[in-house]
């Protein structure tokens, strides 16, 4: 069983900023996660089994607060997308499939 956390402040935000870097950061993987881990108790009745379960014991029933504790534990990282890689692949895709209609014609 999990233990009883001393106050309502636990995982520090301190703690918290210091492994995602800002706090938009932070809202937005701590949101996400959460939306999961609700999609996950959501689905258990159907057998689904297609979202990971929450990664820590937690006495907490909220999903916000199992995602902020997961991440306080270093379970969810955030990795930022590279914008530039993303749009060199989209133009290649975008020529090849140009290419293609081209040969078709």
């Amino acid at each position: 069983m999990a233990d009883r956390r001393a106050n309502l402040m636990e995982p520090r935000m301190e703690g918290l900023l210091d492994r995602v870097g800002s706090k938009f950061t932070l809202v937005t993987l701590a949101s996400m996660r959460a939306r999961e881990i609700n999609d996950y108790y959501n689905q258990l009745g159907e057998g689904l089994g297609k979202i990971v379960p929450p990664q820590v014991t937690s006495v907490s029933r909220k999903p916000l607060s199992i995602a902020l504790e997961e991440i306080d534990k270093g379970k969810i990282e955030a990795h930022p997308i590279d914008h530039e890689a993303l749009a060199a692949e989209a133009a290649a895709a975008a020529d090849a499939a140009a290419a293609e209609a081209e040969a078709a014609e």
